[in-house]
């Protein structure tokens, strides 16, 4: 078998590599990067290329599958861009895929592809998926999704949805995309953090980055695989939960008040990461993933908790991997290339 994965060297495409790997059934992996990693990766051949501008259909001919994750994510401030390989670049992935022949195309999309969901309850892959008006993240996960329905009568299409994503090594790429350089790395400590404030109604899932490449290995590999699976582990981290996670004390505050605290600090160019994500985190839906339980196979190895406590420490850590967008000094002395216009770009 052979599996083709764009954005191969971010956070998710590293733990499908290593996933894929595992698979005795695989026999070639080809990882497409826009900037190739320095070092190999087990079983890996390696091709330099960008969804927005490179011919992909040579790439992909004779492949299995074709797994896609790159996604632009920095820098917030280009609107133009992150349409351009976000939507433009997904619609140039499922084309090529479609036109070499490709067996099973599985596209990453997430939790910000659903619209507004009910507090009281999960919903399951059947809730309407819209995204939130105010998030480009979640604008163009949606929009991808809806380019990908004309394909699903041209090859096998499998979506996967999941929660936050969490590793250890991706600590360094996910402090430059939504932290900045402002928030030294050894405060990072559970044991200094006595005071955890909150916005209200703020309710998080997460899920650990091998255990969402596992879920893309069986995505990939199974030929009864169809259609959306959502991605989550337990528990639900809410206020209480974060709170005893981290032995802190959850303090409230409206929403609105963080809201604009975060317009006014993106808006100043100290922090990377717009209002739209946290919109995104009070208003999206938490998942049911007992779909994927059920039908794909799929079993979390790492709780939510755990996926978590790791990212803190790995920030802590400044832990990375020798990719691109996971090398740990890739923000540069002082980390200076993280002040905007810096923000790096996802993995493509």
């Amino acid at each position: 078998m052979r599996v083709v994965v764009t954005g191969a060297t971010g956070n998710v495409g590293t733990s499908v590599l290593s996933a894929l790997a595992r698979d005795p059934a695989v026999e070639e992996i080809v990882g497409i990067a826009r900037r190739l990693p320095g070092g190999s990766h087990p079983r890996t051949r390696w091709v330099q290329a960008d969804i927005v501008t490179s011919p992909l259909e040579d790439v992909f001919a004779g492949a299995d599958a074709v797994i896609h994750l790159a996604w632009l994510i920095q820098p917030s401030r280009d609107a133009a861009m992150l349409r351009a390989v976000n939507v433009d670049g997904s619609r140039r992935v499922f084309e090529a895929a479609a036109r070499a022949g490709v067996g099973a195309l599985v596209h990453a999309s997430s939790v910000g592809v659903y619209s507004p969901g009910p507090d009281d309850r999960p919903v399951d892959e059947s809730w309407p998926r819209d995204g939130i008006p105010t998030s480009f993240y979640s604008r163009h996960k949606a929009e991808a999704e809806r380019l990908l329905d004309a394909f699903e009568d041209r090859m096998r299409v499998v979506r996967l949805r999941p929660a936050l994503i969490f590793k250890r090594e991706a600590a360094a790429e996910i402090r430059r995309y939504f932290i900045g350089p402002l928030l030294p790395s050894p405060l990072v400590h559970p044991r200094l953090i006595p005071l955890l404030p909150l916005p209200d109604h703020l309710v998080l899932q997460a899920v650990h980055s091998y255990d969402v490449g596992e879920a893309y290995r069986l995505a990939a590999t199974r030929a009864d695989a169809r259609g959306a699976y959502n991605i989550a582990a337990d528990p639900v981290l809410d206020g209480a939960t974060l709170g005893r996670l981290l032995g802190a004390r959850p303090v409230r505050l409206p929403a609105r008040l963080v809201r604009a605290a975060a317009d006014l600090t993106w808006r100043a160019g100290l922090q990377p990461t717009p209002p739209g994500w946290l919109d995104m985190g009070l208003q999206v839906p938490t998942l049911d993933s007992r779909r994927a339980r059920d039908e794909l196979g799929w079993t979390p190895r790492y709780d939510a908790g755990q996926a978590l406590l790791e990212l803190l420490d790995g920030l802590r850590r400044s832990d990375g991997l020798p990719t691109p967008p996971l090398e740990p000094h890739a923000g540069g002395r002082l980390r200076h290339r993280e002040f905007p216009p810096g923000a790096a770009r996802s993995a493509t």
